[in-house]
This record gives C-alpha cells, sequence and structure tokens, in this order.
C-alpha cells in the first residue's frame, strides 16, 4: 500500500481502539454484539477488506438503502455466531468515507469505511456541475437565493453558474446551527466554501461545506414597497430600497421582462432607491429577477430582487393545461377527483372530459382531508403547469376555489331522494340496455331496480360534440358495470340520472 494512502487506514485503526458505540459501552464491550474492527480502509486504488462481527442474536445493517453506491457490503445481515463481513470498492479519484451501523437486540455497534486520503480542487461553479461525485471542491462566489437559515442552505455564482450550497457548518464546525446567522452570511457576499460534490436528481451540490472566507457585500437590499414586491393586475409600481458603500448602482433587468418592466425612477448616494413600474397585465402571473450592482474600484457585488405582477386566472380545461407551458400563468381547473394518492398533503388526479392530470400538494398540510375531499368529489383548484419526471402535473401550491360533494349511493336510495339539480350522487350499476348510443341514454340495474342514465359523457365539463359516442370510444357495452355521477331528476314521470358524468366502468363477464 502507498504511503499517502496508508496514512488514513492507520489512523483509522488507532481511532478504533478509542471510539465507542454509545456513551457508556466501548466497541469491543458489548454483550450483544462485537466487531474485529469498528475502522475498516480500503484503498484508493480499489479493493476489499473484511471484518468479524460476532453477535448473539440476528443483526444487521441499519438503513441499508442509505449504503453509499459505491460500497459493496457481504453479507448485510447474519445470526448468531461469528459472521465474516466483506467491504469491496472500486478505485476512487478522491477520497471518500462512509458511518454505518449494526443493530442487534437493541444494541447499536458503529463501523467507519474510509477510502483513499481526500483531495481538495479548486474550481468554478461550471466545473462543479460537470465534476466528479464525492470529489471535494473550494469554490468562491456571490451568495444568492438563501432558502433554509437552519441548515445554511444558499446558491452561489461566480459567473460560470449558480451551484447549490446544501448545508454548511457553523462555525464551531456543527450542522443545523443556524450557519447563516452564525457567519452573518447576506444575499451579495462573495463566499469562498469546500465540501463534498453530491448530485440530486442530476443538479450538483456541495453538501456539509466549510466556510473558507466571507468578503461582506457592498450593496444590501434593505426594503421592498410593497413588502411582497408584486405589482397588481391593472399595473403599478414596486420600489426597492437599497444601502450601497460603493460608487453608484447600475441596474439591470432580464431581456425576457423589458416587454412589461421598466425603471420608472431611480436615485443615488449611500441609501439608494429604484422604483419599476408595469402596466395592465392580460396574461398569467408573471416576475422577473432584477440585479442591482455597484463597484468601489478594487471590489465589485451584486444583489437580486425579484419584481412580480399578479396575472389573469386562465380557464382551462385538462388537455389544455397539459399542453401549456410551464411559467407562473395560473390555471383554473375543474374536475372529478379520480383517485387520492395522499389525503394527507393533497395529492390526488382531477379527470374532466378532455383528460386527467396528477394536483401535487394542494394546499396547506392537511387542507385536503379538513375540507371533506374525498374521491368523487367535483373540485375547482388554481394552479401553476409544472411537471415531474417528465410527467405533468399541477404543481405544490395549487389553490382550492370550491367543491360540490358528491355521495356513493344504492340505485334502490338513489330513486327515494327528491329531486334537485343541486345534490350530486355516485351510482353504480349492471347496464340493462344502451337506449342511445350517440349520447350514451340507458338503464342500470342492481338486480331488483332500475335506473335511467339520461347521457353518459366522456367527464365532467362535456358540453356539445363533446358529449357524444363515449359509449363506442370507451368500449361500453351492455352486461358491463358502470359508475355514474350525477344529480335525481324526473321527466315524463321517469326517474332520471342526469349530469352524465362518467367515473369508471369495468367488464362484464
Amino acid at each position: 500500500m502507498k504511503l499517502r494512502y496508508f496514512i488514513p487506514a492507520f489512523i483509522a485503526l488507532l481511532g478504533a481502539m478509542l471510539v465507542s458505540c454509545s456513551d457508556d459501552d466501548k466497541i469491543t464491550l458489548l454483550d450483544e454484539i462485537q466487531v474485529s474492527r469498528s475502522y475498516v480502509a480500503i484503498d484508493k486504488e480499489g479493493g476489499s477488506t473484511s471484518i468479524i462481527v460476532t453477535a448473539k442474536d440476528a443483526w444487521s445493517f441499519d438503513d441499508i438503502e442509505k449504503i453509499p453506491s459505491w460500497l459493496t457490503i457481504t453479507p448485510q445481515q447474519g445470526g448468531a455466531g461469528e459472521t465474516e463481513v466483506t467491504f469491496k470498492a472500486d478505485a476512487a479519484l478522491n477520497g471518500r468515507n462512509a458511518d454505518l451501523t449494526i443493530s442487534c437486540a437493541g444494541r447499536k455497534q458503529h463501523i467507519k469505511v474510509l477510502q483513499g486520503l481526500s483531495e481538495i480542487k479548486t474550481a468554478t461553479c461550471a466545473e462543479v456541475a460537470a465534476g466528479n461525485e464525492g470529489m471535494t471542491y473550494r469554490v468562491t462566489g456571490a451568495v444568492n437565493n438563501i432558502y433554509n437559515l437552519e441548515y445554511g442552505n444558499f446558491y452561489i455564482n461566480d459567473g460560470t453558474g449558480n451551484l447549490q450550497i446544501y448545508g454548511t457548518l457553523n462555525k464551531s464546525g456543527k450542522e443545523k446551527g443556524f450557519p447563516i446567522a452564525d457567519w452573518g452570511i447576506e444575499e451579495g457576499d462573495i463566499i469562498t466554501v469546500e465540501g463534498p460534490l453530491k448530485f440530486y436528481n442530476g443538479a450538483a451540490e456541495l453538501e456539509k461545506v466549510t466556510v473558507i472566507k466571507l468578503v461582506k457585500s457592498l450593496l444590501k437590499v434593505e426594503s421592498i414597497d410593497p413588502e411582497n414586491a408584486t405589482i397588481p393586475l391593472e399595473g403599478g409600481n414596486v420600489t426597492v430600497n437599497l444601502t450601497s458603500k460603493g460608487n453608484g448602482v447600475s441596474v439591470e433587468i432580464p431581456e425576457a421582462a423589458k416587454s412589461w418592466l421598466s425603471i420608472s425612477n431611480i436615485t443615488g448616494g449611500s441609501n439608494p432607491t429604484v422604483t419599476f413600474h408595469a402596466g395592465a397585465n392580460a396574461g398569467g402571473d408573471r416576475s422577473a429577477e432584477v440585479t442591482f450592482k455597484t463597484s468601489n474600484g478594487s471590489q465589485e457585488s451584486a444583489v437580486t430582487a425579484t419584481i412580480k405582477q399578479t396575472g389573469a386566472i386562465v380557464a382551462a380545461t385538462v388537455a389544455e393545461f397539459l399542453a401549456a407551458a410551464e411559467d407562473n400563468t395560473q390555471y383554473r381547473l375543474t374536475g372529478v377527483i379520480q383517485k387520492v394518492t395522499k389525503a394527507s398533503s393533497g395529492d390526488f388526479t382531477l379527470r374532466d372530459y378532455s383528460g386527467e392530470v396528477a394536483i401535487y400538494h394542494m394546499g396547506a398540510q392537511g387542507e385536503f382531508e379538513s375540507l371533506g375531499l374525498k374521491e368523487g368529489d367535483i373540485v375547482t383548484i388554481v394552479g401553476k403547469r409544472g411537471s415531474f419526471n417528465g410527467n405533468p402535473q399541477m404543481s405544490k401550491g395549487g389553490v382550492y376555489e370550491s367543491h360540490i360533494p358528491v355521495t356513493d349511493i344504492s340505485i334502490a336510495e338513489f330513486l327515494t331522494k327528491p329531486d334537485d339539480k343541486n345534490v350530486y350522487y355516485r351510482v353504480s350499476g349492471i347496464i340493462e340496455s344502451i337506449d342511445n348510443p350517440t349520447y350514451g341514454n340507458l338503464y342500470l340495474t342492481d338486480g331488483s331496480n332500475s335506473l335511467y342514465v339520461y347521457g353518459c359523457y366522456p367527464g365532467y365539463g362535456a358540453t356539445g360534440d363533446n358529449r357524444k359516442n363515449w359509449i363506442a370510444t370507451a368500449g361500453i357495452e351492455v352486461e358491463d358495470e358502470l359508475t355514474m355521477i350525477g344529480y335525481k331528476d324526473t321527466f315524463n314521470d321517469k326517474i332520471e340520472l342526469c349530469g352524465g358524468i362518467y367515473f369508471s366502468h369495468s367488464k362484464g363477464e
């Protein structure tokens, strides 16, 4: 083994003599489970090494799904007695490690796996984004978009791109220690950090970084009037109040926003103000991230602010929503709750006559349940077009507007209800006959009672030609079991289920 690779292994083995499994028990003194070594060293060039696990009962590694992909452990669980456990890894571009625990009879044994010696590479944000996972990088950039104070999550930009910092150690080297306040980090500061690279859903991020250097910004956004930086639908102004230690302030509006956003006034001095103006908005919600810059000759600083304008809400069918672009436009959808994925989070599938779409996290946690929403209800919701893994959805933050409750009921019960076009029911039965295949007029039966369904249409909202020929399109036939949503009415002494909202069907035997 080369000397530079041997050093961390030697330190690891020395640490094994001192480390403890808990506050009271040294690793080698646990009765339930013992390991021949609590530190496992693997050469950076790749290879394997083994330890002996001695247990008095069944044991297994905790959080098996969280064992890093670069590390292979065989076996990952075992029974009473002695078991040889092998740790294997391919060659590493940089040093890496893993903290593992084994559980047995309610006790935990800690194991540290080390491979190679960490090297730190200085890089740009773009170079990090194209870098190797597990490598430790040092990068310098301007702080922007601080979004978690407790863990210290934010982005930095060095002109080559944005890089996410996912977790920052505070001045004591601790995680989750409110490092933003501890270090005094503000947007616009120039910061140098170092930490290991990880990719999450294809995006690069440095995790649990150490702050190496912090240069305070010459420029700071003190306040925005109005506070939410939102211009109303009919148009208006937003004023950004700054403090500056530089020589003057320049303002940059993104090219895509110049058609609707302009500067109406700007003042100088140490407390400059910039007022933005937008005219009436005939489209959906829109926003622009504007940039303010200053310099004192030896240092340049930049900060940003997001200016928003409320837009009109576009009433749309599900099909129109699915075909829309992913932007800030707000859409109003109405349809039937076809399937509830997770009630507590407000996750469900919405369906109208034109198609169906996933709704992700409607409203606040628990709002879906508190409203009493359920499968079959007709709901109206407003939100933005988004996607997940390429699949369209209404993004998190959709707002509930209203709903029509739909009651599950038998044919026999439906026949006894009073006529009321404002009360909706969901009824199931076997198709006895189809009276009009074009519009889907048919008879349902429960074996003892018959119910006339006046129209079986593709779903909520169907009008005109969209109501026609659903029976043939869906392959609905006599003896199929059909579930419909509608209200009770009577015509020429015949009780009818009207409204024609198809919900589902299954083939008869």
